[in-house]
């Protein structure tokens, strides 16, 4: 898994993240989302090393990186303190610009990420998601009814309390999906009781603090000012619930925002490996 790429632990002023890095050529960040790490890349990311320096950290709270002290704490889960740590990352490896994919949560901070540094992020991919404030201003019960997880990840205790108690029957997932070494590491994440609280924080500060930051960024009038590109899965439920999934973040980007379904689940980045790189490295190195 991850052949030719070097696996290390990096020391930021907020966090420690566990980071994989490899190829060369152009510097390309790519964040995971719930309840994954870094190793859900391991299909794509030796491919896109071909023309890029690939980056895939474990975010904040998540896997094997460093958790918040306070658990209670949600300004240091939240995607503007996660964002934090992708310019502090990017920037010890000697970027001091590049390009961003982001699935699911993941994708979470990488929007907060180049809305809050426009000038860092060259181009911008967002995978599976619409941004938090969007997601809970059009809540329905449709909504309500698939994606409750959102609102009970988000309370104290009890969450942990359901999903510890069996986290494999919990999360599903496969070795033959997966593949055996990021279904291992994936195993290790979510039976790990930090691990698991850390996780939730993400959702936690999705509730309680960020959609303020979305709100402002609204009410002040400031978008993305990157190339923006999303891509949702066909088989899973983005489209459903949201119907023209660009129309929606539209509104959130200076420029045209380009996107495709891509015929796979949730999980793209193991589901649909080669068809997901290959949109990103023609999105990433187009003029």
């Amino acid at each position: 898994m991850f052949e030719h790429f070097k696996l290390e632990r990096v020391e930021l002023p907020e966090a420690t993240l566990r980071v994989r890095h490899g190829g060369s050529g152009p510097p390309l960040l790519l964040l995971h989302g719930h309840p994954r790490t870094h190793t859900t890349w391991h299909r794509v990311a030796p491919i896109l090393a071909e023309r890029f320096t690939v980056v895939c950290p474990d975010l904040r709270g998540f896997g094997q990186s460093s958790k918040p002290a306070d658990p209670h704490d949600h300004e240091a889960s939240s995607k503007r303190a996660k964002a934090r740590d992708c310019i502090a990352l990017m920037e010890h490896f000697g970027f001091d610009r590049f390009s961003l994919a982001g699935h699911d949560r993941g994708s979470y901070t990488a929007f907060r990420t180049a809305m809050d540094y426009p000038s860092r992020v060259i181009k911008l991919a967002l995978l599976d998601a619409v941004p938090i404030l969007e997601a809970l201003e059009r809540c329905d019960a449709q909504f309500a009814a698939r994606w409750w997880h959102w609102f009970f990840f988000a309370q104290p205790d009890k969450p942990e309390r359901a999903i510890l108690a069996d986290p494999t029957a919990w999360y599903g997932g496969s070795r033959q999906t997966m593949g055996e070494e990021n279904y291992a590491d994936f195993q290790t994440a979510i039976h790990d009781p930090d691990t698991v609280k850390g996780m939730l924080g993400d959702y936690r500060a999705g509730i309680a603090v960020d959609p303020s930051h979305d709100r402002a960024d609204r009410s002040a009038g400031r978008k993305l000012q990157c190339p923006v590109h999303i891509a949702w899965s066909l088989r899973d439920d983005l489209q459903s619930l949201y119907g023209d999934v660009l129309a929606v973040w539209q509104p959130w980007a200076e420029q045209v925002v380009t996107g495709m379904g891509i015929d796979s689940g949730h999980h793209m980045a193991e589901e649909a490996p080669v068809e997901l790189a290959r949109m990103l490295r023609e999105f990433f190195l187009r003029d």
